[in-house]
């Protein structure tokens, strides 16, 4: 494709990056009729990490049309969280929530799950450009993006609205200035693939299901946390998280780092004994994010491009999603000609459901949520409320642990203690 032949390009809206939010927001806007462009800098597949959907993604996949390839696509069945700690386990079964909505889900490689999704999109009609890079955005009277293609051309496109789905790459945060620290501790990760191998060993009162990520807390020192997230084809996807000291001198040798912080933990060392890493080990550092603005009148921010918090529980392809969903909802009032205050339309809303998570995210860490969740004899209904939120279900304001997340957590903590 030419530059020539990108000339005085007019969409309704331009969305940057084609993953879940990008993918789901193109869909529902191609529903609406709207003339949508994705410009995505890379070549699907491509290798991602966020592997382990929650249950209440089903829902907004079905709403952008695509669940019936997500159902048809193989990926692994998931229906829990199994959560690990010094000889204690316990178990979370999505089916057995408060709220109502799907309780099971996938855990899928990202590279073939996000092509799907760009393709089930592209069948519905929506024009995507691979390997495309946004280079500069003005946002005078109507946006207009400036774009690099592969071939080093360069064009401009506008459009009466920007959706940024550029995730990590973060496009319109970094191009407007929009950048803000996290107010959550700078962690990182370290995760490869593994054939893993697993034989069922004894591990007192847990057995292995594949059926559920597993989440594994270092013996000594509860800051360390592990995740295990089985696949279809006897892989697993396999990290370690924790502040940068403790990872070790992670520039050296990611590899050397990880399988010493897994042998260190003794449930996960004998499950992965007969396993063996098939891809090179990466690192995440300083992953959370956040922004002075998620929306105006001329663009929104969805997903990890806004505010990413932590891959504790899953939550970021379930907020991308989500955030897709609302901003979607919005932008049709407004290119209809209806006022929309993308603050209290969007962004408060949105952030109910992200501080919800987030106020577990900070639990967890200082210790509180890990005694909640590993309780021996928990209330079953609240065990059923805080599933909800395990589950993604994190906007429900029906749930008392959604709608006073802190003061019901603070509860359960000292009848816990």
């Amino acid at each position: 494709m030419t530059a020539s032949s990108h000339a005085e390009q007019d969409y309704d809206v331009v969305i940057i990056g084609a993953g879940p939010s990008g993918s789901v927001a193109a869909s529902l806007l191609q529903q609406q009729g709207r003339r949508v462009l994705v410009l995505e800098k890379q070549q699907f597949p491509r290798f991602s990490i966020g592997e382990s959907l929650l249950p209440c993604c089903m829902q907004i996949l079905e709403q952008a049309n695509m669940i019936t390839a997500v159902n048809q696509a193989g990926f692994q069945f998931k229906n829990g969280a199994a959560f690990n700690a010094n000889g204690r386990a316990t178990l979370f079964d999505f089916t057995d929530k408060y709220t109502a909505g799907p309780g099971t889900t996938f855990q899928v490689q990202r590279g073939e799950f996000d092509k799907l999704l760009a393709d089930s999109a592209s069948q519905q009609g929506v024009e995507i450009r691979y390997k495309q890079t946004v280079t500069a955005v003005e946002l005078d009277d109507k946006p207009q993006l400036s774009v690099t293609n592969d071939e080093g051309e360069n064009y401009q496109v506008s459009a009466k609205f920007i959706l940024d789905a550029s995730g990590f790459g973060r496009v319109l945060p970094r191009l407007l200035d929009l950048e803000r620290p996290s107010n959550l501790p700078t962690r990182s990760a370290i995760f490869t693939h593994i054939e893993d191998n697993i034989e069922q060993v004894d591990m007192g009162n847990y057995q292995f299901d594949r059926n559920k990520i597993l989440i594994s807390v270092h013996p000594d020192n509860q800051d360390i946390w592990y995740w295990l997230i089985p696949f279809s084809n006897g892989r697993c996807s396999l990290g370690v998280v924790a502040e940068p000291h403790l990872l070790g001198d992670v520039d050296k040798d990611l590899e050397a780092n990880l399988l010493r912080l897994v042998a260190e933990e003794p449930r996960l060392k004998q499950l992965l004994s007969k396993s063996k890493i098939v891809r090179d080990c990466a690192k995440l550092q300083g992953y959370s994010a956040n922004v002075s603005t998620l929306a105006t009148d001329k663009f929104a921010l969805l997903g990890n491009a806004g505010e990413f918090l932590d891959p504790v529980f899953s939550s970021g392809v379930t907020i991308a999603m989500q955030s897709a969903s609302m901003a979607v909802d919005c932008l049709g009032k407004q290119l209809d000609g209806e006022r929309v205050d993308w603050q209290q339309d969007y962004a408060t809303p949105l952030m109910r459901g992200v501080d919800t998570f987030r106020t577990y995210v900070e639990a967890w860490y200082d210790g509180r949520f890990q005694d909640v969740i590993f309780y021996e004899t928990p209330n079953p209904k609240i065990k059923q409320m805080i599933c909800s939120i395990l589950a993604g279900y994190a906007w429900d304001e029906s749930n008392p642990f959604v709608s006073e997340a802190e003061r019901r957590l603070n509860m359960i903590v000292e009848l816990c203690r």
